[in-house]
């Protein structure tokens, strides 16, 4: 973990490309696409089982607003892996038939909080 943690503190923020901010646009963020993300980084450190021993906790981030928040229950506490049920209202852009998130607006993506620094998935499992 070390080492992620080495490479980790080289990279660009997500939304800077030389130097430039640049917003990067995304589909919405939904169960669904999570379930996939997971699967395309089950044996990566892109995974929350996977890089929670390096103090990476699950979170989301809106290229919008530029603001990161930690994955929470919809009861507000923390959650050991990506849930969409408590990220701001704001961030929401549908529902399901029990009330329970179904979808982000376009922009928001999963990934890390480290030491109050957001990473994309693809930057922890490749920095691993």
């Amino acid at each position: 973990m070390k080492q992620i943690t080495e490479q980790l503190t080289e990279l660009p923020s997500p939304i800077e490309v030389d130097g430039k901010r640049k917003i990067k646009r995304h589909g919405l963020l939904s169960q669904r696409a999570l379930a996939r993300e997971n699967h395309a980084y089950a044996a990566t450190a892109g995974v929350s089982n996977n890089c929670q021993s390096g103090g990476f906790v699950p979170a989301f981030y809106d290229t919008l607003s530029d603001c990161s928040v930690i994955s929470r229950y919809a009861d507000g506490s923390p959650a050991p892996i990506h849930l969409l049920d408590g990220v701001p209202v704001e961030w929401v852009s549908g529902y399901d038939a029990e009330g329970h998130v179904a979808a982000l607006r376009p922009g928001v993506i999963s990934g890390f909080l480290r030491a109050g620094r957001f990473y994309t998935r693809e930057q922890v499992a490749n920095a691993g």
